[in-house]
């Protein structure tokens, strides 16, 4: 069995076999249970609205459902706000725009919120503060997810996981792996259910680590983290035509390989974020160095990663 390969192990799996279950079955072959059960169906027309709307929304993340529909009559997409709201809601999109008042609520009222602990912090050191999100990826037949730790200091993404749905075990298995890495000081995210869960935030506290969220609808207080998904975006998912999740998974594994280890950033000095990563003690005065303040909307398209 260890000689097979995925594609012949996947075509051994019986689902029709009633008395060994298909869980079951993807653990004697060592299938991922996540590309077991993929082949659910998707409606074609449902996943190229949601390409679209990804495209726009990185471009520009501050529109909000009105100017998306607005925006889909370009793409010869005719649906109403109602259904262009309910497609940004499942992929967890919100527009980037100012709130009367911040509440810190969840919907169930069962999640705790933590505060923003970033704003006019200097982050001097790698493994100060981390930041952690979660973006859609587009498929040929469909779409999966990609949650990402990234360093804040040396732009280093620490750990990633793929998903075919939002449910929180990816982003649990993302999150351990990068904290057998490093135990960084303080983890940011956003106030969506995977990380505000007790799962997710136990964790963290077991670990000593402060945990900060951004306040609802800022996607410029996870900054740095917002900016990697449009360069990803831009430098290798539009480019691209995955076939399915491995061929997702492959082609990114190879980008954010090629990103830590290859792609040299102006604001490191023209160095790469593994090099700044894993390098010596920095002297804050001549080497890199940035403070962190509460950013304009602009500057969402101005800070380089």
């Amino acid at each position: 069995m260890a000689d097979l390969g995925r594609p012949e192990r996947m075509s051994l799996l019986d689902r029709g076999q009633r008395e060994v279950s298909l869980t079951k079955q993807a653990m004697l072959l060592n299938v991922s249970r996540s590309g077991l059960y993929y082949r659910r169906t998707v409606n074609p027309e449902d996943v190229k609205i949601r390409h679209a709307i990804d495209e726009i929304f990185t471009r520009h993340p501050f529109f909000g459902s009105r100017r998306i529909k607005d925006e889909l009559e370009n793409y010869q997409i005719f649906i109403c706000r109602d259904q262009t709201r309910n497609h940004m809601r499942r992929m967890g999109l919100e527009a980037v725009c100012p709130r009367k008042k911040l509440n810190l609520s969840q919907p169930d009222g069962q999640h705790k919120i933590y505060p923003y602990l970033l704003r006019g912090l200097e982050i001097d050191r790698p493994n100060q503060v981390w930041g952690t999100d979660i973006t859609y990826i587009k498929m040929d037949n469909g779409f999966c997810y990609l949650a990402a730790i990234m360093d804040w200091f040396s732009r280093f993404i620490v750990a990633w996981e793929i998903s075919t749905s939002l449910e929180i075990n990816f982003c649990l298995k993302n999150l351990k792996s990068g904290l057998k890495i490093a135990i960084p000081e303080i983890l940011n995210s956003d106030q969506g259910s995977q990380f505000t869960s007790a799962q997710y935030t136990d964790i963290l506290k077991d670990k000593g680590v402060n945990i900060s969220m951004d306040g609802r609808g800022r996607c410029m207080d996870n900054i740095f983290t917002e900016r990697f998904w449009r360069t990803l975006k831009y430098e290798e998912v539009y480019l691209k035509s995955y076939g399915g999740i491995d061929e997702a998974r492959e082609n990114i594994n190879r980008y954010i390989k090629w990103y830590n280890d290859e792609r040299k950033h102006s604001s490191l000095n023209k160095r790469t974020p593994a090099e700044i990563y894993f390098g010596k003690e920095f002297k804050k005065e001549n080497d890199v160095s940035l403070k962190i303040n509460l950013p304009t909307l602009s500057d969402i398209f101005k800070i380089t990663v």
